[in-house]
């Protein structure tokens, strides 16, 4: 026994050294066991109708439109996500909401999110029209197939066409998801123009005002013919249809399902409000070892520095003992 602490004493350093190492080698190995965890499970919605490509939004001081305002949003909340946070991607356009993909751990596929994130566009909608009453319950449906409870955030300006009035407005007393529903709001709240484009992505003019009251029941892309040779357009400027933020509109959306409201602005106040909502699910997930190897091996390293430690203050005490 003597001898075995013997050799600890003269080898302690080196010992400590080696146990440094093989921690950083497991550290690296990137050491997972599976673990039951509350998760924030998001589902990111983009509003891809006609509006969102109004340009009243700004990025690095350039002029952007409502859609590359959202994708830049999106992509942020991504960034901002930890590790062990789940990402699904939709889009809602004319009265339904479409899921893009099933979700998928924030760390482990970055790219894969973050790249359809930049695809999204106006091209992608189905329909001209835009009714989110009826998209908010559709999206009662896209939860169900998610098989785990998440948090929608349904990026929007909010503007509706045709819109809502007491004929066509609908009854969402029996919508059971709004609590995990939280509506951010995206554009100016000065009124501008929205472009229209042709079927090639190709600007040809301002919608005209008439898209207001009877919506853009014409706009269906998947059919070319409508652009022959270019889609109808307003014919001066005083018939252009006119869009801004309808944050009034959203509030009372999101209070009439019991959800909630925040503007969506690029900020680091509006990336904490996301990230401080309460975890959506509980998943089965593989949670990192990491920290623990790497917290053992820097205990270790201030270990080796324990015996000068001792022998510092032995020498201080010393003196005093002689003294005395």
């Amino acid at each position: 026994m003597n001898k075995l602490l013997d050799f600890i004493r003269a080898n302690h350093e080196s010992m400590l050294f080696a146990g440094t190492v093989l921690l950083l080698v497991l550290a690296l190995v990137k050491p997972q066991i599976p673990l039951m965890q509350e998760v924030h499970n998001y589902l990111l919605v983009a509003d891809v109708s006609q509006s969102m490509n109004a340009e009243d939004m700004q990025l690095n001081g350039h002029n952007v439109n409502r859609m590359a305002y959202t994708r830049h949003l999106m992509k942020r909340v991504v960034e901002t996500s930890p590790c062990g946070t789940y990402i699904s991607v939709g889009v809602f356009a004319a009265e339904n909401v479409a899921l893009l993909f099933m979700p998928l751990e924030v760390c482990a596929n970055y790219d894969e999110i973050t790249e359809a994130i930049e695809h999204l566009e106006w091209r992608m909608a189905w329909s001209g029209n835009s009714r989110l009453s009826f998209g908010v319950k559709a999206a009662a449906s896209v939860f169900d197939s998610l098989n785990a409870p998440a948090k929608m955030l349904f990026f929007t300006d909010g503007d509706e066409a045709p819109k809502v009035n007491a004929i066509n407005k609908l009854d969402l007393s029996s919508v059971q998801v709004g609590q995990n529903v939280v509506f951010i709001g995206v554009g100016g709240h000065q009124p501008v123009a929205i472009p229209r484009y042709n079927s090639a992505n190709k600007w040809v003019g301002y919608w005209s005002s008439d898209a207001k009251e009877h919506g853009a029941v014409g706009a269906s892309y998947s059919d070319t013919s409508q652009d022959e040779p270019d889609p109808e357009v307003a014919y001066a400027e005083y018939d252009r249809y006119l869009s801004q933020l309808d944050t009034e509109y959203l509030k009372s959306l999101a209070q009439e399902i019991k959800g909630s409201y925040i503007e969506g602005r690029d900020t680091e106040e509006f990336y904490d409000f996301v990230q401080s909502q309460k975890p959506a699910a509980s998943f089965v997930t593989d949670y990192s070892l990491r920290w623990v190897y790497l917290s053992l091996a820097g205990l270790l390293i201030l270990l080796t520095f324990l015996p000068d430690f001792l022998d510092f203050r032995r020498s201080r005490r010393e003196p005093e003992g002689k003294s005395a």
